[in-house]
């Protein structure tokens, strides 16, 4: 069996990649920005009464999981960076390393933590991500945007506490921890918005 490696590299950003308008922006694109590769979230194109028209926008780091908001002038071109994502199954932690599983090769790769960014905390064995590549490199993991995690850690709601929209924390069983609302209770599975850190539903 084969176990790869893989480590931090300085990365030549101005390889791999193309011009296009905010006008086209979708949510998945990932954009070369600032010197680092950003993964649109949301957008949203404006058109003021007044002034010229703009586009709203909301990014996602993929190397740190950081989610910045950032508004372009409408038609501004932006570089799109070319991505080679890799479907693979995250396996278990060994020390600071994440081992995943090519689901084609069935290559065994050790990832190491700071290259999993802010998803790290809703990463669970057997969990399918995709892996990012740029220039060959592993620069980043795309979790999935929904997951469904076990509540381990909730306290009970106090009687008459039951007010419309109030929430309380519950670790969940990945160590991550969310605001849900005061019905949920330990044992139960819940669908979180990875990106936005909130609880959606109980399953």
């Amino acid at each position: 069996m084969v176990i790869s490696t893989y480590r931090s590299y300085n990365y030549d950003f101005n390889k791999g990649k193309n011009m296009i308008s905010v006008n086209d922006l979708k949510t998945g694109l990932t954009l070369q920005l600032d010197n680092g590769l950003w993964s649109v979230v949301e957008f949203l194109h404006v058109k003021p009464g007044k002034g010229a028209a703009f586009v709203r926008s909301k990014l996602k780091n993929v190397e740190t999981g950081q989610v910045v908001e950032k508004t372009f002038r409408a038609g501004e071109k932006v570089a799109k960076a070319m991505l080679d994502r890799r479907e693979m199954q995250y396996l278990y932690k060994e020390g600071s390393e994440y081992v995943m599983m090519d689901n084609e090769t069935y290559e065994q790769l050790q990832i190491p933590e700071d290259h999993i960014g802010d998803g790290i905390k809703y990463l669970k064995e057997n969990m399918v991500v995709q892996v990012l590549m740029h220039d060959s490199r592993i620069i980043g993991i795309d979790i999935p945007a929904h997951v469904e995690l076990e509540v381990v850690d909730t306290p009970p709601a106090e009687k008459g506490n039951t007010a419309q929209g109030g929430t309380k924390p519950a670790k969940l069983e990945t160590g991550a921890v969310v605001n849900v609302p005061f019905f949920v209770q330990n044992g139960d599975i819940i669908r979180v918005d990875t990106r936005s850190n909130e609880y959606l539903d109980r399953c």
